[in-house]
C-alpha cells in the first residue's frame, strides 16, 4: 500500500510540473548564451530564413498536419506522446532546420522581446502556467498558435482564448 502512495505522489508531482523540463545533463544550449546575441546551432539540411513568414507558416501547418492530436506526455519526444518544449525542439530541428534547447526555461531564453502585436509566424510565445510552470508554443497567425496542450495533445489554439490570454508571459523570435 505505501508503494502505490509513493508512486501516486511521483506521478501527481510530474504531472504538476507541466511543460517546463530540465535538459539532458551535458546538453549543450545550441549555441545560445545568455546575455549574447542570440545564435542557434543551425543543421547542415536547414535552409529555411525565418523572416520569410510565408515558408515558416507553411512548415509550421505541415507539422501540425503530421502531429495533430498527438498525446501530451511529460519529457516525451514522439508521437506516442510529446511536451510542449519537446514539440518546440523538434518542430524547429525538423521543420526548419534549427537547433533548440529542450527545455521551455532555456528556450525562454532566447531570442529577442516581441510585442504581442508584433508576432510573426514562428515567434515562441510562453506562458505562465503556474508559480513556477512555464507552457510554450510557436504563433502562427491571426492570434493563433501551434503547441502540445497537456489535456488536448497537439492543436492550434487561440492567444485571446481567456485560458491562454490570462497565462499569456511573452514572445521571443529567433533572429539568425
Amino acid at each position: 500500500m505505501k508503494n502505490n502512495l509513493w508512486v501516486a505522489g511521483i506521478v501527481a508531482i510530474a504531472t504538476l510540473m507541466g511543460c517546463t523540463s530540465t535538459p539532458d545533463r551535458g546538453a549543450a544550449r545550441s549555441g545560445y548564451t545568455t546575455g549574447s546575441a542570440p545564435r542557434v546551432g543551425v543543421d547542415l539540411g536547414g535552409n529555411l530564413d525565418l523572416s520569410d513568414s510565408d515558408s515558416v507558416k507553411s512548415a509550421l501547418y505541415a507539422q501540425y498536419d503530421e502531429w495533430r492530436g498527438t498525446r501530451y506526455q511529460l519529457r516525451g519526444l514522439s508521437k506516442n506522446g510529446i511536451d510542449c518544449s519537446g514539440f518546440v525542439h523538434m518542430t524547429f530541428k525538423s521543420k526548419l532546420g534549427v537547433t533548440l534547447p529542450r527545455s521551455s526555461d532555456l528556450q525562454a531564453e532566447l531570442g529577442i522581446d516581441v510585442d504581442k502585436d508584433q508576432l510573426q509566424a514562428g515567434d515562441l510565445v510562453f506562458f505562465k502556467t503556474g508559480k513556477t510552470l512555464r507552457h510554450v508554443g510557436m504563433y502562427l497567425e491571426d492570434g493563433r498558435f501551434l503547441h502540445a496542450s497537456t489535456k488536448q495533445g497537439v492543436i492550434i489554439s487561440r492567444l485571446n482564448d481567456s485560458y491562454w490570454k490570462y497565462a499569456y508571459w511573452k514572445a521571443k523570435r529567433l533572429e539568425i
